[in-house]
């Protein structure tokens, strides 16, 4: 009888683990699969309908404009974030006073529930008494349509969103540039290489390993995208800001259309795999 309570009690101490394993991981993921073939409204039984969701995606418009808006708030976010990230890190990295501060001030929006951010920047880009067209008043110039313009609202979301998460990237990337030993930036001075030249042969090779997680980082967040849309714009106007996240909530909780739902989030899941991959790839090809 000891020698069977010896031998199963590994057991035992697994078993926790697994049931949270079935509970909270196998089961969501299988019946998220079954709901990618199946029509459901959360009232009725399910129905089967195969690949009739992944169809309807491909033929459906608002898909495609959430996509292309999604990819575009992307190609604006990533680089604006990485740049005012790096700059910012360098510019920390250097004998400064109260750099302590600056970090903790950097760092304090992302601690910030993002509902908050996104209602303080919806009042800051008012058309009427926003600061930032009484600002542009100030200078002489004319009101912007920030967030009621189709061309300008992804732009201004993109920019909030950099603000609000650029903190964490400057703290990453002030880590990697701490690591950099000090004599190397010295030798390559001794050899007559200028500032350029040594942020470009030096930091940003020796940066690599943080620059792939900031950007992978920064991708599968961009991705993410919906407290912003869904607080300052809900998506308009003209549907320029309906992000693929605000999309796939209004299929389920808006239409309850949960098996298309599931589609659309299937396909966005996959699409952050490839990008991300990708990314991965050229980066540590490049560098």
């Amino acid at each position: 009888m000891r020698r069977l309570s010896t031998s199963g009690a590994p057991y035992l101490l697994v078993m926790p683990y697994g049931v949270h394993f079935l509970l909270i991981v196998a089961f969501p993921v299988v019946f998220y699969l079954i709901l990618t073939l199946h029509r459901w409204n959360l009232l009725s039984p399910m129905t089967w309908v195969g690949g009739t969701n992944f169809l309807n995606l491909v033929s459906d418009p608002l898909f495609w404009k959430s996509l292309w808006n999604t990819l575009r708030f992307l190609i604006i976010h990533i680089p604006l974030q990485i740049a005012v990230a790096l700059v910012l890190a360098e510019i920390l990295n250097q004998q400064l006073r109260a750099r302590g501060f600056f970090r903790a001030v950097f760092f304090l929006p992302v601690v910030i529930s993002g509902v908050v951010v996104t209602i303080l920047w919806k009042q800051l880009y008012a058309s009427e008494n926003g600061v930032f067209n009484e600002v542009l008043l100030g200078l002489g110039l004319g009101r912007v349509e920030w967030l009621t313009s189709p061309f300008v609202a992804m732009p201004a979301i993109a920019i909030m969103a950099t603000w609000k998460n650029v903190g964490l990237y400057v703290i990453l990337l002030l880590a990697g540039l701490q690591s950099i030993p000090r004599q190397v930036y010295e030798a390559a001075t001794i050899d007559g290489a200028n500032r350029v030249q040594q942020f470009l042969k030096i930091t940003i090779p020796m940066l690599n390993p943080v620059l792939l997680t900031v950007i992978i980082l920064s991708t599968i967040n961009g991705f993410s995208l919906f407290i912003e849309p869904y607080v300052m714009t809900g998506g308009g106007p003209l549907n320029s800001t309906l992000s693929m996240n605000l999309f796939i909530y209004r299929q389920a909780f808006g239409f309850y259309k949960m098996g298309y739902a599931a589609t659309l989030g299937f396909v966005l899941a996959a699409m952050v795999f490839a990008v991300v991959a990708v990314q991965r790839k050229f980066i540590e090809k490049e560098f």
